[in-house]
Formats: structure tokens, sequence, C-alpha cells
């Protein structure tokens, strides 16, 4: 029976780690601390963790040597800024048949680099080959319910993508493949800056047509940053682009929704993140995007509003204004897109 450690006790982490042991998996999650993991192991004590009930089978440990024996997988559900730090305390625990998935959706600060970029960073070159990415329209409390869901694994290797495929399908997890590692990366990352934004438009009372318009407007600037830096195109059109936008964009659920519209409150960015009990990814992938546009000279005038709210003070009922007055153009056309370009050339060919 295969062995898989998860590192990180997020909401998606521990989804993982419930979904995958009932399916008859050996799980093991790591807790940074021995308390932790003592509270995780009387989660059904705890009215935080009410919702979630341990199956005794979930193996908790505050060890990294006892997660990381013998596994086949270790799969990273740590916040995006997190990343590095994590990544640099299993890589010695590595070796040539381990499968490395990143089910983070964000990218790091500073750097703007997506986390299989910083995790190849950190481990030896031998290693990167079995480097996965999940990312896809997954709302933990949807998935801890047992309710349908579909996922994407992504990796440059085709047969290493279909391995983690097999092991993370479950009845009611449809797990695809893909090899584009940075469209799927970008997708996941992106979606949440724009599903702050759908928070704000839901917040001021826009109605749906608007949000329509700011979701589909926001897909395409997604698509275009990701032609950019070399994805495919047409990845954006599946679970990891349109799909996770929707899911992210609609959902009561969402972290980056609710911010959105608390923000349309008055209350200030640090009162609201500082009131969650998760990470909403969306307000340092905000940043990083930001300076990504910024360094590529690519006009991203959805993010650029998103920034100027959540930092710079911008009332978002001038920023939903200003974007929906912007001039209109041709709807594939922006500062140093590629859009246009290939949509002219698939037409003529």
């Amino acid at each position: 029976m295969p062995k898989i450690a998860i590192i990180g006790t997020t909401s998606w982490g521990i989804t993982l780690g419930v979904v995958l042991v009932n399916k008859g998996l050996q799980v093991r999650l790591w807790a940074r601390t021995e308390p932790e993991a003592a509270k995780l192991k009387n989660a059904g004590l705890n009215p935080a963790l009410s919702a979630i009930i341990f199956p005794t089978q979930l193996s908790i440990t505050s060890s990294l040597g006892e997660a990381l024996a013998d596994v086949k997988a270790v799969i990273l559900a740590v916040p995006s800024q997190t990343m590095r730090r994590n990544i640099r305390l299993i890589a010695d625990y590595l070796n040539e048949s381990t499968l490395v998935v990143s089910a983070a959706k964000g990218l790091e600060v500073g750097s703007s680099k997506r986390m299989s970029q910083v995790i190849a960073e950190e481990i030896a070159p031998r290693f990167w080959p079995n480097i996965c990415v999940l990312s896809g329209p997954n709302l933990s409390r949807e998935i801890l319910s047992d309710l349908p869901a579909a996922t994407v694994v992504a990796a440059e290797n085709e047969a290493i993508a279909r391995v983690a495929q097999k092991l993370l399908s479950t009845p009611n997890l449809c797990v695809y493949t893909n090899t584009d590692v940075v469209g799927v990366e970008l997708g996941g990352a992106l979606k949440n800056i724009i599903a702050l934004g759908a928070g704000m438009a839901d917040g001021l009372g826009y109605g749906d047509n608007a949000k329509a318009a700011f979701m589909t407007r926001g897909l395409t600037e997604i698509t275009a940053l990701g032609a950019a830096l070399g994805a495919n195109p047409l990845t954006f059109s599946g679970l990891a682009g349109l799909g996770d936008l929707i899911a992210t964009c609609a959902s009561p659920l969402s972290r980056n929704h609710y911010v959105g519209v608390e923000l349309t409150k008055g209350r200030s960015l640090k009162k609201i993140t500082n009131s969650m009990t998760g990470m909403a990814e969306g307000v340092s992938t905000t940043v990083a995007a930001w300076n990504l546009a910024q360094e590529l000279g690519i006009e991203m005038p959805i993010t650029e509003k998103i920034y100027q709210v959540l930092f710079e003070g911008v009332d978002p009922r001038q920023a939903a204004v200003e974007l929906m007055s912007a001039e209109a153009r041709h709807e594939l056309v922006g500062r140093k897109w590629k859009l246009f370009s290939l949509f002219r050339h698939q037409k003529h060919s």
C-alpha cells in the first residue's frame, strides 16, 4: 500500500489527508510541533475543527523522519509564502522515486516565482522530473462532504503525471493530467486575484452581469500573462483556469471572495485577514503578479486596480468604476499581450 506524507495542516492539507486515507492509502500528516499534532489528534473535541472528522487511520506526527519514511509521494499543502522554508526542511529526505507534489496556489513575493520553481531551487536536480503541481476547482468543505469534484495534476513528464493521477484519484475526486506546469500553476494562483475583485463586485451589489464581465476579462488577463510566460493558452480554458476561477469567484466558501466582500464594508485588509482562520492567497499573489507585470511591461488593469485597493487605499467602488469605464478595445488586445497575434495566426492559417 503506497505511503503518502502531507506537509501542512492547512484546510487543504487536512482535506487531502482525509480523502486519501478513506481511499485506503497510508497517510502521515506532518504538524510543525507536538502540541499542534496533539490538538489535531483530538480534533473531535476542538470546536475550531468540529467540521472535520479525522479517520483513525490518519497518522499525525511532528517528526519529519517519521512522516517521510518510505513514502511514495510528499504533498506540500502549505501557504505559498512558506513553501521555500518547508521544502528546505524535507529536501534531505527525498529520493529518485519520491513524487513531490505542490498543492499551493500562489506566487512567491519577492521573486514572483511559481511554487514548482521554488521547489526546484531547493532540491537536487536529479529530483526535478518528480515535481508535480495540483490545482483545480477544489473547495475543501465540499470535498470533505464527499461531493464530486475534479482537479488537474501537472508534470513536465506525462508518465510522472499519470503516476500522480493514479495515486490521488478517489471515487469522488476525478484527477486529470496535464504537462503544462506553467499554465496550471498560474491559473490556480492568478484566479485568486480575480476572486478578490469578484467579492468586491458582490459586496457593492453590482449584479451578475457585471461580475460575469469582470470574471471574463480577468480570465483574459490571466491568459495574457500566462502566454507571455510560456503557458499554453488553452490550459486556462480548463479546470485549473476557468474551472477554478468560477468556483473561487462564485462561492461564499472562497476566502478570497470573502476578503473582497469585506473590503467593500470599509474594513481594513489587516483586520480582515487577522480575523480569518485560513490564508487568502490572492493578497500576496497580487503583489507578485503586479511586480511581474511591471517587469514584463504587460498590461494587467484588473491586477493593478486590486493592488491599489489592497495596498494604496483606493476605494473599491472607485476602482470598479474605473475598470468598467476603461476604454474598450478588441477583447484580445493589450500591451505586450500575445493573444491577438495567436488569434490572427490561427484565423489565417
